[in-house]
C-alpha cells in the first residue's frame, strides 16, 4: 500500500487529505481475519471434543447482520451468544460495519478509537493484524467516511473483466482482451437495426 500512497503524495496536493481507504477493503480485511479464527478454532475442537458448534457455518458469519432479518437465522444467533472465538471476531467486524455512518469526523474518530481498543484486548491474533494496519492508516478510513467514497463500483467491473478472462481462457494480445471487455462491458447496443425500425418487413 505504501508505495501507492507515495506515488499520490508525490502527484496530487493536499494528498493526505483526498486518500481514502474505503469500506469495501476494510470490510474485506475484517472478513478475511474472521475466517482466519473460525478455521483455527473449527480444527481446535475437531481434534479435542471430535465435533464443532462451527461445522457448516463458514458463510453465516460473513454475511452483514445489520441487512439481515436475524429472527431467520435463530440456530445462528444462538451459535454467535456462545463463549467462541469466532463469535468475538464476528462481534468486532459487525461493531466495525457500524462506524461508518458518521457525519463528523471527531465522533468517527472516537468511534474507531473505541473499537481498536477492543481489537487490541481481543486475543486474536487474525484481528489485532487488522487493528494494527488499522492504527497505521485510520486518517484514510476517516476520509472515507467523511467523502462517502468507495470502490465497491469499480471492483465488481473488475470482477467481470476477470469473469471474462477466465471464460476465455485467456486472450493471444492486449488488443483482443481489449476488445472483448468492451464487448461485454462497454453497454453496447447488439440489436440490428432491421428488428429497430418497426417498417422493416424481412421478405
Amino acid at each position: 500500500m505504501d508505495p501507492f500512497i507515495l506515488a499520490v503524495r508525490n502527484s496530487i496536493p493536499d494528498a493526505d487529505a483526498k486518500i481514502c481507504f474505503d469500506r469495501f477493503h476494510v470490510a474485506r480485511h475484517f472478513s478475511k481475519a474472521l475466517d482466519r479464527v473460525r478455521v483455527q478454532e473449527h480444527r481446535g475442537l475437531l481434534a479435542a471434543e471430535g465435533s464443532s458448534p462451527l461445522t457448516g457455518t463458514k458463510y453465516e458469519w460473513q454475511r452483514n447482520a445489520s441487512k439481515l432479518d436475524n429472527r431467520s437465522r435463530r440456530d445462528f444467533m444462538a451459535l454467535s451468544h456462545l463463549n467462541l472465538k469466532t463469535a468475538r471476531a464476528w462481534r468486532i467486524k459487525e461493531a466495525a460495519a457500524e462506524l461508518w455512518n458518521y457525519s463528523y469526523r471527531a465522533s468517527a474518530e472516537k468511534g474507531w478509537q473505541s473499537l481498536l481498543g477492543w481489537i487490541s484486548r481481543c486475543r486474536l491474533e487474525a484481528v489485532k493484524k487488522v487493528g494494527r494496519m488499522l492504527r497505521e492508516y485510520l486518517w484514510g478510513v476517516l476520509n472515507a467516511i467523511m467523502a462517502r467514497v468507495s470502490n465497491a463500483m469499480l471492483d465488481a467491473k473488475n470482477s467481470r473483466i476477470q469473469w471474462v478472462k477466465k471464460m476465455a481462457c485467456g486472450f493471444r494480445n492486449r488488443e483482443r482482451f481489449r476488445t472483448a471487455i468492451l464487448f461485454h462491458l462497454g453497454g453496447l447496443d447488439l440489436m440490428p437495426k432491421s428488428l429497430k425500425n418497426p417498417a422493416f418487413s424481412p421478405i
